[in-house]
């Protein structure tokens, strides 16, 4: 025992002693700071992440109402709910199909809606004594006789909470008035006025025959490793149509927005990141090149290369374990920041969060150092015993490990952000920019070289030409080192400003915040007139034709045709077709042209025509109510399914469905001053639907504001990154300029002279790494609005001016330090100690 402690304390102490040396020189602390903001960063936003994960699945179950859900378009074998309870699963199920109710003489279409007790398994009814009175949380289905009913079956029936209700065979009471039911979801398109009723009262109601049209759902909730292992044992038992329902397959808008917050979220780690690993590597080499004479003097002693390589991983691991556990403890505190930001995204408080991400963060300090520091601190074990007999040796070669700081990059911003496209667009616009900078500097070097010799009153700046052309490859890399620092910042900057405003921009403040349905032809002009009336603005109302595609090019559509689930379902379900002669608003046309109104055309949504395989050119056939009508795709569109209008997959021209039997729908914003618009229409016009979705409109808002204080807190990361670099850049050839600017002292020049010409080269520098780094900010945040975002992003002056005042202010603040230091000693101390 005794000689293995022997054993690794003589393995440990020498790089212990370096490290405790060298952070009291103050020769680590640089490096230090990076590893800690880049942890800090990247763990902030994986907790963050991790606990929004626990919460989107936690809420998901109550978004269907369990936390799998089985849908069926026939009767689910018994098996199927045999084998949940056997795993210890509960189950509960429900029947939804459309059927006529009545009270009185009156009568009116319903989407009536079955369920067993115990439903829902996850989340609760919403239930209101009256219209539009406060609602209360119910964990279980009506009371036996009763049903509840949407506040749109009592306008149109002219009913009250009590009467008496006819469903089929049964005369049920009114109990209540359904606010909100955990699995409803955004399918209102396709649904009449929800009627609720118990299960074991179906049959006598007598409803469901032959050919009824019929969903049936089997709902199962439990321990997440019984779910998995159902879920395991169902998929290869499914039949034709039938499918899992999950929180995307449900309706809700809300995955999506989730999904973009954490990108922008993500966006910022790898962008801090990367800044970091600038620094990282040019504290490292500053390290390397102060220490050759020291490893040459510990050579000429009879320190082996191996030795030295132990004492430096020695020194370096511990530095990046102990930088690692700081990063991860503030960013920790950091993200308890952010959850008081985003706590209002979700109405219980968040899960607790796994160990992942502090290990992420820690792989991230250790490999940071691992990709930037070790290649030049492994130049150190190469330092020949006689450099220590001659000054001016080789210094550390700038380029060194560039292979493995690129591999450490891509590495990185591919696991801290978890999606390629915004890995590979970062990480390809960083290098880009950084190469296009090596390669400007260069052009720009041998350009002036030329302009280097003369005298009189141009001699500083001659003198500046002279220096920057005599370091060349110390300035290349200072270039690349302050463009780098510089973009990181502007794509922040364009990012708080630009980028987040174009992700606002998709859900407008003026968005539709109420959809009105089932309004029927005859209606048409007076809803028009009466939504104008009430202030709102060029009230659109569109025609909904229900048709089932049956043919593609002549070939029957067959579902079992499709591999993918998406389209198989799409093939066994009736589209919404609409109609018209103008593009709708939010669309782009992305292939062919719009439609000829005097021809049988139709125009389809991109995403559906990758699932089904359609181009322009193919010719599609559709079941509308008996009527075959055929059809020739004229052209593709992207559609804007965020901007809350109402948007269609399939829009044909008015000579192909004119004539056919038509509902309408139209999307508007309540008006202020008519808050009871939706109800006064209801009662005037009882068959009409109304859904209101600005609950969901003013949840997505929320999540879009508070993301952005997200983004805006975790810029501060950035930002201290980014400076960090800056001032490592500038460090970087401190002493090659203190001992220039002495020995120019020594030859007679004035603290005028070295001023302008320090500031001239300064000068040069700045707008050099200005301009390319705006131009790779602005390259990477148009790349990634369109390819990882999904919206247009507008070009900007701004980050240009900003590149090169920021970039020469910067260099001109460096310059002084610089100055300042040389000015106030000695040219011959200067000279004796550089």
């Amino acid at each position: 025992m005794n000689s293995t402690a022997s054993h690794l304390a003589r393995f440990l102490l020498p790089g212990l002693r370096a490290l405790r040396r060298d952070w009291r020189s103050g020769e680590l602390r640089l490096l230090a700071l990076a590893v800690v903001l880049a942890v800090a960063c990247v763990a902030s936003v994986g907790f963050l992440a991790d606990r929004l994960g626990g919460a989107l699945e936690r809420d998901s179950a109550q978004l269907v109402g369990g936390d799998l859900v089985l849908r069926s378009g026939a009767t689910i074998p018994k098996a199927m709910a045999s084998q949940a309870l056997e795993r210890g699963l509960s189950v509960a199920r429900t029947v939804e199909f459309p059927s006529m109710v009545g009270h009185g003489q009156a009568m009116q279409l319903a989407a009536l809606k079955a369920v067993t007790p115990d439903y829902p398994l996850r989340g609760s009814v919403l239930v209101a004594s009256e219209p539009g009175g406060p609602a209360r949380s119910l964990a279980d289905g009506p009371p036996t006789g009763a049903v509840w009913v949407d506040e749109q079956v009592l306008a149109m029936l002219g009913a009250r909470v009590g009467d008496a209700l006819s469903v089929g065979n049964l005369s049920l009471r009114i109990a209540g008035v359904l606010a909100y039911e955990p699995d409803r979801g955004m399918r209102f398109i396709n649904m009449a006025p929800r009627v609720m009723m118990r299960m074991d009262e179906l049959a006598d109601a007598g409803l469901l025959g032959s050919g009824s049209r019929v969903t049936h759902y089997l709902l199962a909730a439990g321990e997440p490793k019984a779910i998995q292992a159902y879920r395991t044992w169902l998929v290869p038992r499914l039949e034709p149509g039938q499918r899992i329902v999950d929180m995307e397959s449900s309706g809700s808008g809300m995955r999506r927005t989730f999904d973009r917050a954490r990108q922008f979220l993500s966006l910022v780690a790898v962008l801090t990141v990367m800044i970091a690993g600038v620094a990282v590597a040019l504290a490292a080499r500053r390290y390397a090149v102060r220490h050759q004479d020291g490893v040459a003097v510990m050579r000429c002693m009879g320190a082996s290369g191996p030795w030295l390589s132990r004492m430096l991983c020695v020194a370096f691991a511990v530095l990046g374990l102990l930088a690692s556990l700081a990063g991860v403890a503030l960013g920790y505190l950091a993200h308890q920041g952010l959850v008081l930001i985003v706590a209002g995204w979700f109405d219980a408080p968040l899960p607790p969060p796994s160990p992942r991400p502090a290990l992420l963060g820690m792989a991230t300090g250790l490999l940071l150092l691992l990709g930037f520091a070790l290649p030049p601190l492994a130049a150190l074990r190469r330092i020949a015993p006689g450099r220590i007999l001659r000054s001016g040796g080789r210094d550390v070669a700038p380029g060194r490990g560039v292979l493995a700081g690129t591999a450490v990059l891509i590495l990185l911003a591919f696991v801290v952000s978890g999606r390629p496209a915004l890995a590979v667009i970062v990480t390809g616009g960083f290098l880009a920019a950084l190469g296009v900078s090596a390669f400007a500097a260069w052009l720009l070097l041998a350009a002036v070289s030329s302009m280097r010799h003369g005298e009189g009153r141009l001699a500083p700046f001659r003198l500046a030409l002279a220096g920057l052309a005599r370091r060349r490859a110390l300035t290349i890399v200072q270039v690349c080192a302050l463009s780098a620092g510089l973009m990181i910042i502007l794509l922040l900057a364009i990012m708080r400003t630009d980028l987040l405003q174009g992700w606002q921009e998709t859900v407008p403040e003026q968005a539709p915040d109420t959809f009105l349905i089932n309004i029927q032809p005859d209606q048409v002009r007076q809803v028009s007139d009466s939504l104008a009336r009430a202030g709102v603005p060029d009230p659109r109302l569109w025609p909904m034709v229900r048709g089932r595609l049956v043919a593609i090019n002549g070939r029957p559509a067959r579902a079992g045709d499709y591999q993918d689930a998406r389209a198989r379902r799409m093939i066994q379900r009736d589209f919404n077709l609409s109609y018209s002669n103008t593009l709708p608003e939010g669309n782009v046309m992305t292939a062919g042209r719009w439609l000829d109104p005097d021809a049988a055309e139709v125009s389809i949504e991109n995403g559906l025509a990758e699932t089904l395989q359609l181009k322009v050119g193919d010719s599609l056939r559709f079941d509308v109510a008996g009527d075959l009508i055929d059809v020739r795709i004229s052209g593709l569109r992207e559609v804007d399914w965020d901007s809350f209008q109402a948007n269609f997959f399939a829009v044909a021209s008015p000579a192909a469905l004119r004539d056919t039997p038509a509902s309408y729908i139209t999307a508007f914003r309540l008006p202020p001053a008519s808050p009871g618009l939706a109800r006064m229409l209801v009662q005037q016009y009882p068959n009409l639907t109304v859904f209101d979705v600005g609950a969901i409109l003013n949840q997505v808002r929320r999540v879009l504001d508070q993301s952005i204080q997200a983004v805006q807190l975790l810029f501060l990361f950035t930002l201290a990154a980014g400076l960090l670099v800056l001032g490592a850049a500038l460090l970087a050839t401190r002493d090659e300029r203190m001992h220039e600017a002495a020995l120019l002292r020594a030859l007679g020049a004035s603290r005028r002279q070295l001023s302008i010409m320090l500031r001239v080269e300064l000068a040069l520098l700045g707008t050099m790494a200005g301009l390319m780094a705006a131009a790779g900010a602005v390259a990477t945040a148009l790349l990634l609005a369109s390819e990882v975002f999904d919206f247009s992003l507008a070009l900007s002056w701004w980050p240009w001016a900003a590149g090169v005042a920021a970039g020469v202010l910067i260099a001109w603040m460096g310059g002084a330090v610089a100055l300042a230091g040389v000015l106030r000693t000695p040219p011959l101390v200067s000279l004796r100690e550089s």
